[in-house]
């Protein structure tokens, strides 16, 4: 995404118009648009405005994504009762489809006490919760594996 689209798409998610952006920075409405259609590039001291105004830092600002953000704000509006219903693996079985059916084929009990041990070495040597462990264990994991697709 370039950085016009990412303007536009932080000043319409914070429901201001051009204009308001305009009267708030004191530049014009046209200096707003310039900036949204990449004509021009607004200076530091602007985006650090515009990022305070839009409630986003200013790499937010730089790099924003709308999808991002609305995952984002989903994530952070979810109470943990909310959380408790849903089903994750049928949740993200839709996107990948073999979260629905590698039970029938992988020797699951295996896969659990390996990391079963690690959890508990995980535990007992940071002192985590259960959940930390967890959470710690799965971003190792992800981490390893984004490795191992950039070879």
């Amino acid at each position: 995404m370039n950085l016009g689209n990412s303007l536009f798409q932080a000043r319409k998610k914070s429901g201001l118009s051009q204009e308001d952006v305009a009267e708030k920075l004191g530049v014009s409405r046209q200096t707003v648009s310039k900036w949204e259609t990449d004509e021009t590039v607004p200076d530091i001291r602007q985006s650090k405005r515009m990022a305070v105004l839009y409630h986003l830092s200013l790499d937010e600002l730089i790099n924003f994504d709308l999808d991002v953000k609305q995952v984002q704000d989903a994530i952070d509006n979810t109470s943990a009762e909310t959380e408790a219903k849903i089903n994750w693996t049928n949740a993200w079985g839709k996107k990948y489809p073999i979260l629905l059916k590698y039970q029938e084929s992988v020797n699951i009990s295996n896969y659990a006490r390996r990391l079963n041990m690690m959890l508990d070495e995980l535990r007992q040597e940071y002192n985590f919760s259960e959940q930390d462990a967890m959470l710690v264990l799965k971003d190792i994991l992800y981490n390893v594996w984004k490795i191992r697709k950039g070879k």
